[in-house]
């Protein structure tokens, strides 16, 4: 009997402590705090293995000069805020948690590797279509159409080679996120034009 009551009692006593814990605001949920115990490691694995099974194995796309030029287009409109522009990182993406990668930069342990380059193309689409949770990244696939998502996600698995010089152009551009900025400055060209 005496067993039986401990085990109740032991049952009872996680739950408890776990909904105090989480009552007195001690969980990291600020931005600046360090990551939960496994935290990490809870979302990526899921995530991995979701994606491997749910991406599209072939483009729905050609990497065409047109097609590009639309996803640098839709890039610069939908993701350069907080994954930056060739050479220009975003102002606050390393305030994020966790922080937006920098899809026009250099991979510091993996030589050649430009933001996304080395994924393919279809997990690129999965990410941009349905988003990821805990990361600020949200779900595109009722925003764009597929032929968008498709644009923007060969665009950045071409990020490691040569591109038309009208996309690198438009990668370069630094971003006008003033909103009271008239539409004609913001869609101004490389000189102001």
């Amino acid at each position: 009997m005496k067993f039986l009551l401990g085990l109740v009692v032991g049952l009872l006593i996680f739950p408890a402590a776990l909904y105090l814990y989480f009552h007195m605001g001690r969980l990291p949920v600020a931005v600046a705090d360090p990551p939960f115990w496994f935290e990490r490691q809870l979302v990526r694995l899921p995530l991995h293995a979701r994606i491997e099974k749910e991406m599209p194995q072939s483009a729905a796309i050609e990497p065409t000069d047109a097609n590009l030029e639309a996803g640098a287009h839709i890039y610069r409109e939908q993701c350069a805020a907080c994954h930056g522009l060739n050479g220009l990182p975003s102002s606050f993406a390393g305030h994020m948690y966790p922080h937006a990668p920098q899809l026009w930069a250099a991979h510091h342990n993996r030589s050649g590797v430009i933001g996304v380059s080395d994924d393919p193309p279809g997990e690129t689409y999965w990410k941009v279509s349905n988003g990821i949770r805990l990361t600020g990244m949200p779900a595109y696939g009722k925003i764009l159409s597929q032929t968008q998502i498709w644009q923007v996600s060969m665009l950045l698995s071409r990020a490691d080679k040569p591109l038309p010089a009208n996309v690198q152009e438009l990668l370069k551009e630094p971003l006008d996120l003033d909103p009271a900025a008239p539409a004609s400055r913001q869609n101004a060209g490389p000189n102001g034009k």
